[in-house]
């Protein structure tokens, strides 16, 4: 059990609008102040989404490059992760611009999967490309699963592509066709990830934050922000800030006696800086 806690700020994705929440960042400058916002607090990395001027989710790298400069530039050692989804598009050359760019992680999510708005498309010709681009560039993957499948996937990709560990995996619960925030579920996933790699949970809505008690309580890293989850509360009465939440994962970590893992701290990986 680790007494230091990774902390995985996501502050936009690709559902929340203005219109459902006017807390979510949606523009290159929103999304650095907020990040800019959170690192003050304390978080490990980002998992950053960029918004075209419309407020759409957008792959492209020349919008992603303006998020990366300014995020590098107000928060300097700061573990960047880009998002490679194929919620809205299923090109290789599309989805793998944000990879040129050399951010630290780039998401790599394991399989397809529905989600009540819609489906994330991925092959796995599509996924090994990814990977592939991945690797040569310099970048880590951010191994996403949404499922037991999802991991064991994972696993063949690691031997497959004979990558070096400890690897970094994101587990998250709570979607309608995905895995489910349960003891039973949950220990499922953990065993079958291989001993002395790093996980982070993240849950959908309102399972955010127990998910996020659980995490902390075992020593694992915590997904945050309102890419997952809009409201502060289960009854929905009040709607959350990406500072908010990232506070209140702060104030969980007091009460567990832990600590933030810093960037700095999450060097077994030998990410490259540029």
């Amino acid at each position: 059990m680790s007494e230091k806690v990774l902390i995985n700020f996501c502050p936009t994705g690709m559902i929340p609008t203005k219109d459902m929440t006017p807390h979510v960042p949606i523009t290159p400058s929103e999304i650095i102040e907020q990040t800019h916002e959170a690192y003050e607090l304390g978080i490990t990395m980002a998992h950053l989404h960029a918004r075209d001027e419309n407020g759409k989710p957008t792959h492209k790298a020349e919008v992603y490059e303006k998020i990366v400069a300014g995020v590098r530039q107000y928060c300097p050692g700061l573990i960047i992760c880009l998002s490679t989804s194929g919620r809205t598009i299923n090109e290789l050359e599309a989805r793998s611009e944000v990879i040129e760019l050399r951010p630290d992680f780039c998401s790599l999510t394991l399989s397809s999967l529905n989600f009540l708005q819609g489906s994330s498309v991925n092959t796995p010709q599509m996924i090994e490309a990814l990977l592939e681009k991945m690797i040569s560039f310099g970048v880590h993957p951010e191994l996403e699963c949404f499922d037991l499948g999802m991991v064991n996937f994972g696993l063949y990709l690691i031997q497959k592509f004979q990558l070096d560990g400890p690897h970094y995996w994101n587990i998250i619960l709570g979607n309608i066709a995905g895995a489910q925030p349960n003891f039973v579920e949950l220990a499922a996933l953990l065993s079958a990830v291989p001993s002395g790699d790093r996980v982070s949970l993240g849950a959908m809505g309102r399972f955010q934050l127990e998910t996020s008690s659980v995490a902390i309580a075992k020593g694992l890293g915590v997904r945050i922000g309102l890419e997952d989850n809009i409201w502060w509360d289960q009854a929905r009465t009040k709607l959350a800030t990406n500072g908010g939440l990232v506070a209140r994962v702060h104030d969980l970590l007091r009460l567990n006696q832990k600590s933030l893992l810093t960037s700095s701290e999450f060097n077994q990986y030998n990410y490259r800086r540029q």
